[in-house]
């Protein structure tokens, strides 16, 4: 898919550091993180190596966020941050600049890409969580691919996927169409298998396959295997008192 690099741009934030006014030096876990400088509030603009469409850096996203506090730093200052990238892309600065202050974090740049906790660990976002590529493509391919003979068609051409369910080790064939997000082909496969109440995640190639992807970008391989990691959900009964 590409790997995505922010590009540097007028005026940004590793140029203005030491003359941003109203900021404040902060201190975390006797290590001198820096100046704590206001969000910006400004989009970044980036291109990605290669054209992605808006399914594909959702789905880039989905990814991150599903691995992230799998490494170093701590579960709620990522959790923070998401909402506050979520946020921003709504354009909502002052949700996200709250929602920063909340859980102690500071900015040195004014941006997200670089942030520490208030332990002096230091988070780093990558440009495709905050803001699409300014080569995004606004449409699925399959839109733009009718013909005659009816293929691309609304719902797009229909395809078969082979899936091994965590759970059972087992190998099902799932039909669904190439428009279809693969949260819809989740639950087609959650109706056809009898799965229950459970969470699942595709993996293909390595990659985690986020939610709204469609099917037609995945571009899976016919007859190779989609894995599904099963988690099932506990219900918790509430005990009357």
């Amino acid at each position: 898919m590409g790997s995505c690099v922010g590009t540097v741009r007028e005026g940004s934030a590793n140029s203005q550091m030491s003359s941003e006014e109203g900021s404040t030096s902060v201190r975390g876990g006797g290590l001198s993180i820096g100046k704590n400088v206001p969000l910006r509030h400004e989009k970044l603009r980036w291109k990605s190596d290669m054209p992605l469409t808006e399914g594909q850096v959702r789905s880039k996203r989905d990814e991150f966020w599903d691995t992230a506090p799998a490494f170093e730093g701590r579960r709620e200052i990522w959790d923070a941050l998401k909402a506050a990238a979520g946020a921003i892309e709504n354009q909502d600065y002052d949700m996200a600049q709250a929602i920063v202050d909340s859980a102690n974090i500071t900015l040195p740049n004014g941006s997200l890409t670089d942030c520490y906790d208030e332990l002096g660990t230091r988070y780093q976002l990558p440009v495709y969580c905050l803001s699409f590529p300014l080569n995004v493509i606004q449409h699925s391919p399959d839109k733009d691919s009718g013909n005659d003979s009816g293929e691309g068609s609304v719902g797009g051409e229909e395809v078969t996927l082979k899936i091994r369910l965590s759970t059972t080790s087992k190998d099902v064939k799932l039909p669904v169409r190439t428009m279809d997000s693969i949260a819809s082909a989740k639950k087609k496969l959650l109706v056809q298998e009898n799965l229950g109440e459970c969470r699942q995640r595709w993996y293909y190639g390595g990659k985690l396959l986020g939610d709204r992807l469609l099917v037609g970008e995945c571009s899976i391989t016919p007859g190779y295997v989609i894995q599904n990691i099963i988690t099932e959900l506990q219900i918790i009964t509430p005990v009357d008192s």
